[in-house]
């Protein structure tokens, strides 16, 4: 599950049990990435307040193409699963996301979706790499300069959250045995499922 021991549930006190409630609530579990956090809470809230101001500035399917590509970048399991999953949910079939996944003609996006996943992968891949003209590209796109901030904030900080679980050897959830298959083992590029 993990390189640390997280703090057991049962053993839970302060904003870590208050952490694990909220996370329950909105599960039905306690998911892997939660408990990795167990032993600073404050952490998390912050991630997650961060993550927040970052979201509300972004449609909801740019944001998750955004992440996918950096988290794809960075063969993150845990961050290509989940928001696999919520691109499956929201915005695409099983067939549809593959097609996302590599890169085909037949991927269900419009030419500013595959600029941006590109330069959120240059983001993630090596941010010290990007020009004036990647950012151009995306100008000439039709994104406005604070669009274009919002697209790097996503991909960076999809890096902090995805190293940070790698860094740790935290798997990913056993509820992502449910993805059909072939989708799975094309989202589950690092880290194994747990139990797998």
């Amino acid at each position: 599950m993990s390189f640390i021991r997280s703090v057991p549930e049962e053993l839970a006190e302060g904003e870590t049990l208050n952490m694990y409630r909220r996370s329950k609530d909105e599960n039905g579990h306690i998911p892997n990435m939660v408990k990795a956090f167990s032993h600073r809470p404050e952490v998390m809230n912050a991630w997650s307040t961060l993550l927040g101001s970052i979201k509300k500035n972004m449609d909801g399917r740019r944001y998750e193409l955004v992440t996918i590509a950096a988290a794809k970048e960075l063969r993150s399991s845990y961050c290509m699963l989940a928001h696999g999953s919520v691109l499956l949910r929201d915005h695409f079939s099983h067939q549809q996301l593959e097609a996302i996944l590599e890169a085909a003609e037949s991927a269900p996006l419009n030419d500013t979706e595959k600029a941006i996943m590109q330069f959120a992968a240059k983001v993630a891949r090596d941010a010290s790499s990007i020009t004036a003209s990647d950012v151009e590209t995306l100008r000439r796109r039709g994104l406005s300069d604070a669009e274009i901030f919002d697209v790097v904030s996503a991909a960076a900080v999809r890096c902090f959250f995805s190293k940070t679980l790698d860094a740790l050897g935290v798997q990913p959830d056993t509820t992502y045995n449910d993805i059909e298959p072939r989708l799975r083992a094309r989202l589950a590029i690092g880290r194994s499922i747990e139990g797998q």
